[in-house]
C-alpha cells in the first residue's frame, strides 16, 4: 500500500471511530454495531504498529497506556476548585434566595438547576482542542495528575470538535450496572467489594495502573469552565450548550428557573425520579445562571455565595446501640461514639455513629441496648437520631461517663462555657497520638505516606514521642514497620525530608495551636514571619491582627509560654525544619504605596513565572482587588499567553494592560 495511501486510511479511521465514540459515549446514540466498531479499531492499531509515526496522541488507539505510574504529580489549579455550600430544606433554599435577590438585577434573575452526580470532582485541560492533562480537586487549590487514568473514560474526547484552549470540570462516576458487575468479579475474587458507586470511582481513578482503571467502565458529566471570561459565554447555560458543541458529555436533565418556588418543584420531581437513572445522584445543585451576577456575589474562602448545593434528606434506618466508645482527641476533649450492630445506610455498611457529647445522649435519653434511628448527616456522617422507646425491654442500661481519662487516668474537667469533657494532661498518650496525625495532615505538613495506621505504629513502638521524632526516623526504623517495604520506607524517608522545607503557616497549623486554623495560621505567619518572633508576642501585639480576637491571641501566649513547647521549638530547629514564612511579605507592603492599590485587577491567559491564585494572592497583598471579568469598573488587566475575549473587551474600552512582566516588576519592587 502506498505510504500516501496509508496516510489517508490512517487518519480516516481515526476521525471515524472518534465520531463512532462521541455518538455511542457521549449523545448515547451508537451508529454501527459494536462488532463494526471492534474491527475498524483492530484495523487502525495494525497500521499505526506498522507505522508508529502516524499514531498521534488523540488518537482512538491511545485510550489506555502500558506505563505503570510510580506516584501521582501534583497539580496547581489555575483558579481554585470550590466546593458548594449546602441546603437540606426548602428554608434553606429561601435563604439563599434572598441572600442572592440583596445584589444585581434581580428582574433579571434566574437560576440553572443540575443533577449533582455522587462521584469525583476532576478538572480537565485542553490546548488547541487536545487534552493534555486531567487531575482530581484535592484540596481545591492543589489536585493529583490523573491523565492516563482520564484518558480510559470514552466520553472524555482526546480531542475537541474545535480548537478551544480551555479547562472544564465535572464529575466522574460509575455507573450503577458497572458499579454491580465490579463487585461481583470482587465476590468471586474473595475480595472486599466497594461500599458503594462514589468510593469505587474514586477508588479507580487513583489506580497507578491505567488499565485497572479502563477495566471499571468509567463515565462524567461536564458542568463547569474554569474561567468561563476566556470564552465569551454570559451565563451558566451558555456555557454548558458550548461544552456540549465542543463534544463534552454534559447532563441533559439541567433546566433554566426564573423562581425559587420552581426550583423547589424541580427538586421535588427528581427526590422522586432518581432511583430510576442509570447513576447515582445525591441532591440538586442550583446556580445563578449569569456570570456578571455572579461576579458581584463573588465567593467566601470555601464556597461560591452564588450556588448551592440541595441534599436529599437523609436514609434513615433502625438498629441496635450495643456499646459507647470514648476517644481522646488532640486538643484533650472526650468524644463518644456509638458501636451499632452493622447496617445498611446510604449506600454503606454502617457500625459507628457520633453521639458528640454527654449533653446529646442525655437528651436524647441513649441506653445501651437501645433500637435507636440513624442517618448519614449529609449523606456522610452517621448519626444517630432518635431512641425507639417502645422497644425497650427492660435490659437496656444507662451509660455514665467517666470521671478520670480512659487513655491516661487524668481526671477529666469542663471548662467554662464547654459541654464537653477534658482531659489536660498535656503528656496524655491518646492527645499526642492524635497531635502526630494531624501534624502530618493535609493542610499541616502533608507528609505523603504517613497515615493514621503508620503514625500508630510508630508510637505503639515508642519511635516517637513529639513531632520533632518524625525528622529522626531511619530507614531501619520504618522496614521494620508492618506492611511497610524498603521502597515504602524510603518514599516516606523523602516525603518527611521535603517536609522541612515548608513555610511556617504549615507548621503552625501542624502544632495543633487551639482555636487556629489555617487560614488563621498563614496570617499569622505572614505578619510575623519567623517562629522566634512569635513566641515573643504578646497578647496586645496579636490583637493588632485585625482577623485575631481574644481567644486565638490568649491561646497562642499561652501555647508558646509553656517550657515543653519551647523546647519542641529548639528541637525542631536542630532536625533542620524551616521556621520562618516564605510567602509574600504582607508587612513590607503595608508600609509602601503601590499603583496596585485601590485597583480593579482581571487575570487573563497562561501566567508562566506565576501560578494564577499565586498572583492573586500578592496583588491583594499589595491592596489590588482581582475580578474575573471585564467591565467598565476594570481598572487594569493583566495578559498572560494564550490572552483570549478579557483582552479584546480590555482593548474595546481602552482598560490599561500589563504583561507578566510588568506585574512582576511592581511586585518585586513594593517586596524588596
Amino acid at each position: 500500500m502506498p505510504r500516501s495511501t496509508v496516510e489517508k486510511r490512517v487518519s480516516d479511521l481515526q476521525d471515524l471511530l472518534s465520531q463512532y465514540n462521541y455518538e455511542y459515549h457521549v449523545l448515547d446514540k451508537p451508529s454501527v454495531p459494536d462488532v463494526e466498531y471492534d474491527k475498524l479499531l483492530h484495523e487502525l492499531k495494525e497500521l499505526e504498529e506498522k507505522h508508529p509515526d502516524l499514531m498521534t496522541p488523540d488518537s482512538p488507539t491511545q485510550r489506555v497506556g502500558g506505563a505503570v505510574l510510580e506516584q501521582f504529580t501534583k497539580v496547581d489549579h489555575r483558579s481554585p476548585m470550590l466546593s458548594l455550600g449546602n441546603a437540606f430544606n426548602e428554608d434553606d433554599l429561601r435563604d439563599f434566595d434572598r441572600r442572592v435577590r440583596k445584589i444585581g438585577d434581580n428582574d433579571n434573575l434566574s437560576y440553572i438547576c443540575e443533577l449533582k452526580i455522587d462521584g469525583l470532582a476532576i478538572s480537565l485541560r485542553y490546548k488547541d482542542g487536545l487534552f493534555v492533562q486531567g487531575a482530581t480537586r484535592g484540596d481545591g487549590s492543589v489536585g493529583e495528575d490523573i491523565t492516563a487514568n482520564l484518558k480510559t473514560i470514552r466520553s472524555i474526547p482526546l480531542r475537541l470538535r474545535k480548537p478551544f484552549s480551555i479547562e472544564v470540570r465535572g464529575e466522574a462516576f460509575m455507573p450503577k450496572n458497572s458499579f454491580v458487575a465490579l463487585n461481583k468479579e470482587k465476590e468471586k475474587r474473595e475480595e472486599e467489594p466497594f461500599a458503594n458507586p462514589r468510593n469505587a470511582a474514586a477508588g479507580s481513578l487513583r489506580q497507578l495502573d491505567p488499565r485497572i482503571a479502563a477495566s471499571r467502565n468509567l463515565d462524567l458529566f461536564l458542568y463547569g469552565i474554569g474561567d468561563p471570561g476566556e470564552t465569551g459565554i454570559t451565563s451558566q447555560s451558555q456555557g454548558l450548550d458550548l461544552l456540549s458543541g465542543l463534544g463534552l458529555k454534559t447532563n441533559k436533565e439541567r433546566k433554566k428557573l426564573n423562581t425559587i418556588e420552581e426550583v423547589i418543584d424541580y427538586i421535588n420531581e427528581w427526590t422522586d425520579k432518581r432511583a430510576d437513572l442509570p447513576y447515582d445522584i445525591d441532591g440538586i445543585v442550583i446556580k445563578v445562571d449569569s456570570l456578571s451576577h455572579q461576579e458581584e456575589l463573588g465567593a467566601t474562602a470555601k464556597s461560591p455565595r452564588w450556588a448551592i448545593a440541595y441534599k436529599f434528606p437523609a436514609e434513615e434506618v433502625v438498629t441496635v446501640l450495643h456499646d459507647i466508645e470514648l476517644s481522646i482527641g488532640r486538643t484533650g476533649v472526650i468524644t463518644p461514639t456509638a458501636l451499632l450492630e452493622p447496617v445498611r445506610v446510604a449506600g454503606s455498611t454502617v457500625q459507628r455513629a457520633s453521639l458528640h457529647n454527654e449533653d446529646f445522649i442525655r437528651e436524647k435519653d441513649i441506653h445501651l441496648g437501645d433500637h435507636v434511628v440513624i442517618k448519614k448527616a449529609g449523606d456522610i456522617i452517621p448519626e444517630v437520631v432518635t431512641v425507639i422507646l417502645d422497644r425497650r425491654t427492660g435490659d437496656e442500661r444507662e451509660f455514665k461517663m467517666p470521671t478520670h481519662c480512659p487513655a491516661c487516668e487524668s481526671e477529666l474537667i469542663q471548662l467554662d462555657g464547654e459541654v464537653a469533657l477534658r482531659c489536660l494532661n498535656p503528656k496524655c498518650p491518646a492527645q499526642i497520638q492524635e497531635g502526630l496525625i494531624h501534624f502530618v495532615s493535609r493542610n499541616a505538613m502533608n507528609i505523603d505516606g504517613l497515615g493514621e495506621k503508620v503514625i500508630t505504629q510508630l508510637f505503639r513502638e515508642k519511635l516517637i514521642v513529639d513531632v520533632a521524632d518524625l525528622y529522626r526516623l531511619t530507614m531501619e526504623q520504618l522496614v521494620g514497620l508492618e506492611r511497610m517495604g524498603e521502597k515504602s520506607a524510603s518514599n516516606l524517608i523523602k516525603a518527611i525530608e521535603s517536609s522541612k522545607q515548608n513555610s511556617l503557616e504549615k507548621l503552625l497549623f501542624g502544632l495543633g495551636i487551639r482555636h487556629v486554623g489555617a487560614k488563621a495560621a498563614k496570617t499569622i505567619a505572614q505578619h510575623f514571619e519567623t517562629v522566634d518572633d512569635l513566641v515573643q508576642a504578646t497578647e496586645e501585639k496579636l490583637l493588632l491582627i485585625n482577623e485575631i480576637g481574644d481567644k486565638m491571641a490568649s491561646s497562642i501566649v499561652t501555647y508558646f509560654n509553656k517550657e515543653d513547647v519551647q523546647e519542641l521549638i529548639e528541637e525542631l530547629k536542630e532536625v533542620g525544619v524551616n521556621l520562618t514564612y516564605k510567602g509574600p511579605k504582607l508587612h513590607r507592603a503595608q508600609n509602601v504605596h503601590s499603583f496596585l492599590s485601590g485597583k480593579t485587577i482581571v487575570l487573563t491567559g497562561k501566567l508562566t513565572k506565576l501560578t494564577r491564585e499565586g498572583a492573586k494572592e500578592r496583588i491583594e497583598i499589595l491592596g489590588g482587588k482581582v475580578t474575573g471579568s471585564v467591565s467598565k469598573k476594570t481598572d487594569l488587566l493583566i495578559a498572560g499567553e494564550d490572552a483570549g475575549s478579557k483582552l479584546s473587551k480590555a482593548q474595546d474600552l481602552g482598560i490599561a494592560i500589563w504583561d507578566e512582566n510588568q506585574l512582576l516588576e511592581e511586585i518585586n519592587e513594593q517586596e524588596v
